[in-house]
């Protein structure tokens, strides 16, 4: 006599992550990484008004940071009319850094001796205090926007040039020499090998030099100009205004944080599976 058996194979179907499953995962790895610095934050601002309230430190000297928002809500009109030559001068300076940096970072990478003339002279650009700089500009140019985007320009430059040099030398030789064997041009090579692999690198720069050029842009409003958020907060520390100083200081963080996003928006919409950019020697020699 014969008995049947019936038997059953493991099931090796695995669970399938559901498209909520994927949304919050991210959201929990949002919070894990945002928490802890929005925590103290908080922290610090509530201290901060604690201490602006209760009268531990004079409103003069630190007002407290409601008082602070309601100026920057109230007066926005005043804020955003004072912003917008700060802005112009920011992005302005911005582009014409990359337009420049961009193609000395590639004659370096083809010339050694253009690299060895020119490295110095940029290390030396950066040992010079721009501040003392900056009076000179205002000689020279006079009041208005070209002193405050030629400061831009000379202090958001370094780190671009150093990064994008960075970014064309790391290609990797076989792959250029592969693309070189099958007939390509150095040309061709370049836009296939070399600029493709330099993006992280000239966006890491890039993100270093927009928030340099607003630092820029500011200090040759504090020498000499006659509009923008540098003077504004120049008059309102005249007038011993501490809220304005800080409510403009406020918008100025804003527009840094709002350009910092927007190249990073850039960077991931032209750098899709690259690898990610740092910079190198820039970071050391700000």
């Amino acid at each position: 006599m014969t008995s049947e058996q019936t038997v059953t194979a493991p099931s090796t179907a695995r669970p399938t992550t559901t498209r909520d499953g994927v949304i919050q995962a991210k959201l929990a790895g949002a919070a894990r990484r945002w928490l802890p610095s929005t925590t103290l934050l908080v922290l610090l601002v509530g201290a901060w008004q604690i201490a602006s309230s209760t009268g531990l430190v004079e409103e003069y000297v630190l007002p407290a940071p409601f008082t602070i928002v309601e100026s920057m809500v109230v007066d926005a009109s005043r804020y955003w009319e004072a912003s917008v030559p700060t802005l112009w001068a920011i992005v302005l300076g911005f582009v014409l850094s990359v337009l420049v940096a961009v193609p000395i970072a590639i004659g370096m990478v083809y010339s050694p001796l253009f690299e060895r003339a020119l490295y110095p002279l940029l290390v030396l650009s950066q040992v010079v205090p721009k501040v003392a700089i900056a009076p000179l500009f205002i000689i020279w140019f006079g009041f208005g926007d070209p002193p405050k985007i030629l400061m831009v320009v000379l202090i958001s430059f370094f780190p671009l040039v150093i990064d994008a040099a960075v970014g064309f030398h790391a290609a990797r030789p076989e792959s250029l020499m592969l693309v070189r064997s099958m007939g390509a041009s150095r040309w061709q090579a370049f836009w296939k090998i070399r600029f493709p692999w330099a993006l992280p690198s000239i966006f890491a720069g890039a993100k270093v030099a927009i928030t340099l050029a607003v630092v820029g842009a500011v200090v040759a409003e504090f020498v000499g100009a006659d509009r923008g958020l540098g003077v504004l907060i120049t008059q309102a520390r005249g007038n011993l205004d501490t809220v304005t100083v800080f409510a403009g200081i406020g918008y100025l963080s804003a527009l840094g944080l709002v350009l910092f996003a927007i190249i990073g928006l850039l960077e991931r919409l032209l750098v899709r599976g690259s690898r990610s950019g740092r910079s190198f020697e820039a970071a050391g020699g700000l």
